[in-house]
């Protein structure tokens, strides 16, 4: 602070004895020393960086290692603030949401490959996919604690054009997915409103409850994260009281049942995939969470645990307290199985908290779409209208274009929009582990907040498991929706060069925000080198 203080009066000295005027001498002045401190925070991260690589020790997850956000190689940068930020507890309940929502639609797993398998599967499966992606994005997402989360990621590692994709494919499987849950909330209300099973009375349920929950998001994120709580809270008491009641009927024997021989493994692996992923969606709104770099390992490890018992022990009391009949086990049977063991208030009380996780499900995805779309306007990748906040600091052109998609791909089949959403989700996981060892490669010593231990070969051997999964889940998808997916990962392809065709010719007009780093710093440099 003293070296910037001598500078700014050798600056000002000089400029008194030029005979300049009194505004000119001081604007010149500001800007010296707007220069100098400028230097002086490069030179402080030069220096950080050269230092603070091998030996920048790995913590825990949930843990805090003192590293400030900065870009790969830049000087940190103020952020603007939007309105009130979002809290551990609100965050935690966003992403139960994000990822699961209550045991709702784990049903197909027994019907698929019966009791031992389902229950196994919802205790192994987390090790192999939940685990890893939630760990790398709690390290990525405290390293780039900005809204465009996965988007800048694979940006920083392989270009803007591979950072388009990532976003082209996230944000559609987002949608696609978030298309779900007004039909599945009609779905749980239909059996009391016989009229809401189809037809125009359906179709205009759908519109009516879309405007609502879109009119939740353009509300504000803090209202999402706490109307969260109370429907995640509610959402879970009727199990709790289900498990009490089920003691006297359970038997053990029930949950060792399994026919290896009649199993439908692709609908056994897609319901589990399903169910346990979108853990990276959460870091599309790191820019809105309270000190990212504490609170979003914290929320991740909370939510984890959360997820896990959410369907473990739904499972266990289904399987273990009502006789097997595989062939009933789909979507809603948890109702039928609280009429079995409580009577009819516990079925009205589960089928409430099912409608009820639907609508937390779907004001969270339209908030990690929506905000994803805001980043990728940030970083230079949409029209800069992208980026416009309304009065309550959500982007109210994203989520306009969120909720347009959801509305105009409510008409697919439940099982057609997750086989749909889980092939393209793939092929975006695939580029977030490249991207996530790549920069373990060229930018060993950029500060992590948080850091996954095992240093880069850790790195690559906790992401082999999951990218077999994948290869696995594309393997045994349908012909008809491999053409689909392919054909919209196909429009991404071109949809890049038309809009820096626009950007070109001045059609539309794209920014990047002075607030944000570099975040080719770092590549550039590995390019250099090659």
């Amino acid at each position: 602070m003293a070296q910037r203080g001598e500078e700014k009066n050798c600056s000002s000295n000089s400029g008194s004895g030029s005979g300049l005027g009194p505004e000119t001498e001081a604007r010149k002045s500001n800007a010296d020393a707007t220069v100098a401190q400028t230097k002086s925070s490069q030179i402080l991260v030069a220096e950080k960086l050269k230092g603070g690589g091998g030996g920048q020790a790995s913590i825990e997850m949930g843990q805090y290692n003192g590293a400030d956000y900065i870009g790969i190689n830049e000087a940190p940068s103020p952020r603007a603030h939007h309105g009130n930020k979002v809290s551990l507890l609100p965050l935690i309940f966003l992403i139960f949401y994000e990822v699961s929502g209550g045991p709702f639609g784990v049903e197909d797993s027994v019907r698929a490959a019966g009791p031992l398998l389902a229950l196994a599967g919802f205790l192994i499966f987390p090790f192999i996919w939940s685990v890893p992606e939630a760990l790398i994005t709690a390290e990525m997402g405290t390293m780039f604690p900005e809204n465009g989360g996965y988007v800048v990621w694979v940006s920083s590692a392989l270009g803007p054009f591979w950072g388009f994709q990532q976003g082209w494919m996230k944000w559609l499987s987002g949608v696609i997915d978030n298309a779900l849950y007004p039909v599945l909330f009609l779905d749980y209300l239909k059996s009391g409103i016989p009229a809401l099973a189809g037809g125009l009375p359906r179709v205009l349920a759908v519109l009516a409850l879309t405007i609502a929950l879109t009119y939740m998001n353009y509300r504000g994120l803090t209202i999402v994260g706490w109307v969260a709580v109370v429907l995640g809270v509610f959402s879970i008491l009727p199990f709790v009281v289900m498990g009490f009641i089920s003691i006297p009927e359970l038997k053990p024997e029930r949950w060792l049942v399994v026919d290896l021989h009649n199993v439908n493994w692709n609908l056994y692996l897609n319901t589990l995939f399903w169910n346990l992923n979108y853990w990276d969606s959460i870091s599309t709104l790191a820019g809105e969470v309270d000190n990212p770099k504490k609170t979003l390992p914290k929320a991740l490890f909370y939510a984890l645990i959360l997820v896990v018992l959410g369907y473990f022990f739904p499972l266990l009391i289904g399987t273990g307290a009502v006789p097997l009949q595989r062939d009933v086990w789909a979507d809603g049977y948890f109702s039928e199985i609280a009429k079995l063991l409580g009577g009819v208030w516990l079925t009205v009380w589960i089928q409430g908290a099912a409608a009820m996780s639907n609508m937390g499900m779907f004001v969270t995805e339209m908030s990690s779409d929506s905000f994803q779309l805001l980043g990728m306007a940030e970083r230079g990748m949409l029209p800069e209208f992208f980026a416009r906040r309304s009065r309550h600091g959500t982007p109210l052109v994203g989520i306009l274009f969120s909720a347009s998609g959801v509305l105009l791909l409510s008409w697919l089949s439940f099982q057609e929009i997750v086989a749909a959403e889980n092939f393209l989700y793939c092929f975006g996981m695939l580029l977030e582990f490249v991207a996530f060892v790549r920069l373990r490669i060229i930018a060993p010593d950029a500060p992590r907040p948080y850091k996954i231990p095992g240093g880069t070969a850790g790195a690559i051997l906790m992401c082999i498991p999951p990218t077999l999964l994948i290869c696995v889940v594309l393997a045994l998808s349908s012909l008809k929706v491999m053409i689909v997916s392919l054909v919209a990962i196909m429009l991404g392809l071109t949809l890049y060069p038309c809009l820096k065709h626009c950007e070109n010719k001045r059609w539309l007009r794209f920014s990047v925000s002075s607030d944000l780093p570099d975040i080719h710093a770092a590549a550039r440099e590995d390019e250099t080198l090659i």
